[in-house]
């Protein structure tokens, strides 16, 4: 039996995990937690406690892993406090600064198990891989990556993009990156990265590779955010009983 607490319990992507956890064999909420709502019953009986309450919530439930979709700053404090109980994580929160990866990595790595990833969708894992091979046969192509999201997303690019930039230059070695263009700027060998906010956008990312006569388009479009809900509860699953260390979506997909 897997239990799980999940952290932002009655958000959207709170609710989604819950539904996904309950078709899952041998997986049961132990615990659930949110900046409000507290006292509010859950699927199964739990009760919603403040988020406020992490550390003996943790230790009073007893979790086997902890799932964080929340905020950046909320996120890196709630990844310490699992680690330092030996709680093994899932995190699909972005925005991270470089000081917050650097304090969860440290807090991590040597104590527990985590499945860190801007995107648990198992289509998007695959598109970063047909855009890193697009890229490594397409050498002298102009590069952009547009990606579009709702009006309430708080960061740009979104971590999808930027975990997709990362492909690219692993596959082309560094590369300048332009962050949108304004006036005039003629285009050298950068890639270009536009982010687009509107409506209810799940999350839609393309890019573009333009060449002498013809452009490749690669695109992964989310339709619903159940697509990352349903990773994130098989990371769940896959992440208990790892050894310590940082895993990405791709070694959770491996294991198929």
């Amino acid at each position: 039996m897997t239990r799980i607490a999940i952290t932002g319990a009655l958000g959207r992507m709170g609710t989604l995990l819950i539904q996904e956890a309950a078709k899952v064999k041998d997986m049961q909420l132990v615990a659930g937690l949110d900046v409000v709502g507290a006292g509010k019953t859950l699927p199964g009986g739990v009760i919603v406690k403040d988020a406020l309450q992490l550390e003996s919530v943790l230790r009073e439930s007893e979790p086997d892993v902890l799932i964080d979709f929340t905020i950046a700053k909320a996120a890196a404090n709630n990844v310490c406090t699992a680690a330092n109980l030996g709680i093994n994580l899932v995190v699909g929160t972005t925005g991270f600064s470089p000081e917050q990866h650097s304090q969860m990595r440290k807090a991590i790595e040597g104590h527990v198990a985590a499945v860190i990833t801007p995107n648990f969708s198992l289509g998007v894992n695959v598109f970063w891989k047909l855009v890193a091979d697009a890229a490594a046969a397409l050498k002298d192509y102009d590069i952009e990556i547009i990606e579009a999201h709702h009006n309430q997303k708080k960061d740009a690019p979104s971590g999808t993009a930027l975990a997709t930039v990362e492909a690219i230059k692993r596959a082309l070695g560094d590369k300048e990156v332009m962050h949108g263009r304004q006036g005039i700027m003629p285009r050298g060998k950068e890639i270009g990265v536009h982010a687009v906010r509107g409506g209810d956008i799940v999350g839609d990312h393309t890019v573009l590779f333009a060449g002498p006569g013809e452009r490749l388009e690669i695109k992964h479009q989310a339709h619903s955010r159940t697509a990352f809900a349903s990773g994130a509860v098989r990371a769940a699953d896959w992440v208990v009983g790892k050894g310590p260390g940082i895993y990405s979506m791709a070694d959770v997909l491996a294991s198929r």
